[in-house]
């Protein structure tokens, strides 16, 4: 073991032993490492953690990273996207000086310690069951980013930093901002067209379902009308594989596209548009595909949604 990491395993057996002699089990939805944190920026109310904007934050899920940027607020440290290896493209700029803390199914526990934070912030889903460890830490926040819509993370993540104003500014803003893209592209396309969003990966061709994360945006908020078929897809999966021979039984009149990140995935699209079954395809003839920034339309979190409607209002406004 060389001096760096006996040196990080030192404090964080000290930690835990100052730690345990006053851990507490966990709450429902929220607990703490001890019934008061030692920063007097985060403190409990009625079972509930609440801290200070401007307490340092670890954030252990790339989404509520971005639901915390889109509250002002950047973490002190955060996990990164686990394909990129590195934090989302679409978000890096935003977190200059953000540390580095693993990604969520391996998060790296040495530089959350060494990061010392005042709160800590975990996805039910995948650290739920690892909270004990983040609570000898610092008080830690759970979130269940599989519940509710985008709107009801945020404004739950806003109660633990008391910004539920500017949550509610954020979501009347993005409303406002749908509306006015929805007439953008219904003016493009017409007011009775049928889009359909597909994805290209370096494996397969998905057509994307009506779930998230792009179902919510493309046919409530900007309020699309589905291609043929795409209702009977299921409810409970955000995509479903299927064979280039299908796409003319959509009978889209828009196709929106994602392709994946890497040559492979490129190049297997490259070839899709080449193919004459593509070419005959009524959105292809009328030139009605649209390629999307697809780190913006999957993330489903405030910033990423509030980050498609932009690159929609750009691609709808050439």
């Amino acid at each position: 073991m060389n001096i760096k990491n006996s040196l990080v395993t030192s404090v964080f057996i000290a930690i835990m032993i100052l730690l345990s002699a006053c851990a507490q089990p966990a709450a429902s939805t929220t607990s703490s490492s001890a019934s008061e944190s030692s920063s007097s920026m985060v403190k409990e109310e009625n079972g509930v953690i609440v801290h200070d904007a401007k307490a340092k934050i670890a954030s252990m899920s790339i989404h509520i990273t971005n639901n915390l940027l889109a509250l002002g607020i950047q973490p002190a440290g955060s996990v990164i996207g686990g394909d990129v290896k590195d934090f989302l493209p679409h978000v890096a700029d935003r977190l200059k000086g953000t540390t580095k803390l693993g990604v969520v199914t391996d998060p790296d526990m040495e530089a959350l310690l060494a990061l010392q934070p005042d709160v800590i912030y975990i996805d039910k889903e995948y650290s739920g069951k690892d909270i004990a460890k983040f609570e000898q830490i610092a008080p830690t926040i759970v979130i269940d980013m599989d519940q509710g819509t985008w709107q009801d993370q945020l404004k739950e993540i806003s109660t633990h930093v008391g910004l539920e104003k500017e949550a509610d500014t954020f979501i009347a803003q993005y409303d406002i901002k749908a509306a006015q893209v929805s007439t953008l592209i219904h003016t493009k396309l017409g007011a009775d067209a049928k889009v359909m969003a597909i994805r290209m990966t370096p494996k397969e061709l998905r057509v994307m379902s009506t779930t998230r994360p792009l179902g919510p945006i493309m046919f409530e908020d900007l309020k699309l009308k589905m291609a043929n078929g795409l209702d009977q897809l299921s409810k409970d999966e955000p995509y479903e594989v299927i064979s280039k021979e299908v796409l003319p039984d959509f009978d889209a009149d828009a196709i929106f596209v994602i392709i994946s990140k890497g040559n492979d995935a490129q190049t297997n699209f490259d070839e899709l548009e080449k193919n004459p079954l593509w070419l005959n395809l009524k959105a292809v003839k009328n030139k009605h595909v649209y390629v999307l920034d697809g780190q913006k339309w999957l993330d489903y979190s405030s910033l990423g949604q509030q980050m498609a409607l932009e690159d929609a209002e750009q691609l709808f406004s050439k």
